[in-house]
């Protein structure tokens, strides 16, 4: 008999202390509250639930998110889980519905903030030019010996299937630099450039060093927005390629001429030339002429439309009428579209700027010079 009584004296005891903390803790069960010390908080201010779970929330991976969003649904549960009235049966039907609506909104918070997180981690990496020193070559030439080095550009961030190569030599890179420096003295006051030297410039220690010095040099001048659209810059890439390509298209030469223009549209696309300049004009004649010649008209007429479009607000231009007449040609042989470009050289004829007799684009890119 006497354990009874003690047994239930200290029940009696327990339900008390019990009673003491859910009032000190607002009717809370202490267990729920050493789980999560922050349910309160999330039932109280689910407006500033963001800034909170902001710092708590991990999403290293799909099965960790999900315990994380049924943490907080739970919590919210727990938290919402208060002594009622026995008669107030509206007022908890009342409080669940708000439960489960605020434990809805929370989930669909944290989901919120896991896909902005995980978009936040998709970096695209932004595209730019990169220089690349492929090889370097010791060329003997009569009586004198000169290093060339083959440089790609390619644009990074991206699979870049057509770059543009260049080969060219100490003395061209030395040309360029003293070029620059003399138009654009403040801006390449940082920009470091090799030194000639007297002795050992054939080592393959100094040409390696050269190679990079080199990449470094046109990554810094070509990061300079001045200097990138300068014509001195630009000439230093496709220039050159484009004299040579004009020759072997006067030799009747076509398909070694087509590899040069092709070559010098890929380097002053990467170069971003855009426009209607006279080098990309001759460019894109250069590719129509050996791509019309070579029989291969779809590619010819693409090039001749590419122009046109790119002329279309300069009625005046002197290339003008024998791209339109090479591109209606061209259009009708693979059977596309030409009334608009019919229209626009009949336009040009009547107001005597255009002629149905005037030079062929071939006779154009002939005769054109080059500087």
């Amino acid at each position: 008999m006497a354990s009874r009584i003690l047994h239930r004296l200290r029940r009696t005891i327990s339900k008390q202390e019990k009673d003491e903390e859910k009032a000190e803790t607002g009717g809370l069960d202490a267990d729920v509250l050493e789980e999560c010390p922050e349910s309160r908080d999330l039932v109280d201010d689910t407006d500033g639930l963001s800034m909170r779970l902001s710092g708590t929330l991990s999403f290293n991976s799909d099965r960790e998110d999900d315990e994380d969003e049924g943490l907080d649904c739970q919590s919210l549960e727990a938290s919402c889980d208060l002594e009622l009235p026995q008669d107030s049966e509206a007022d908890k039907e009342t409080v669940e519905q708000s439960t489960s609506e605020e434990c809805s909104q929370a989930s669909m918070l944290t989901k919120q903030l896991q896909e902005s997180w995980r978009k936040s981690q998709i970096r695209t990496m932004p595209q730019r030019l990169a220089f690349d020193v492929t090889d370097a070559s010791v060329v003997r030439d009569k009586a004198s010996r000169y290093v060339v080095y083959t440089i790609y550009l390619i644009k990074s961030g991206t699979f870049d299937q057509c770059p543009g190569i260049i080969y060219r030599r100490y003395s061209d890179f030395e040309k360029l630099n003293r070029r620059l420096r003399r138009l654009f003295q403040d801006e390449m006051h940082e920009i470091v450039f090799p030194r000639k030297r007297m002795r050992k410039n054939f080592a393959a220690e100094t040409i390696v060093k050269r190679s990079r010095a080199f990449e470094n040099f046109l990554s810094q001048v070509s990061a300079i927005p001045d200097i990138c659209r300068c014509k001195e810059f630009l000439e230093f890439f496709y220039l050159r390629d484009l004299q040579v390509a004009q020759r072997l298209t006067r030799t009747g030469l076509y398909r070694e001429a087509l590899a040069m223009w092709t070559n010098a549209w890929h380097l002053q696309d990467k170069l971003g030339a855009s426009g209607a300049g006279s080098h990309v004009l001759l460019n894109l004649a250069g590719l129509t002429v050996c791509h019309q010649e070579m029989d291969q008209l779809p590619e010819a007429q693409e090039f001749c439309q590419e122009a046109v479009q790119r002329l279309e607000s300069q009625d005046r231009h002197r290339m003008l009428p024998a791209f339109l007449r090479a591109h209606i040609h061209l259009s009708w042989k693979v059977g596309k579209d030409k009334r608009q470009s019919e229209a626009k050289l009949q336009k040009l004829t009547d107001s005597e700027v255009g002629s149905q007799n005037g030079p062929s684009l071939k006779e154009i890119l002939i005769k054109e010079a080059l500087s």
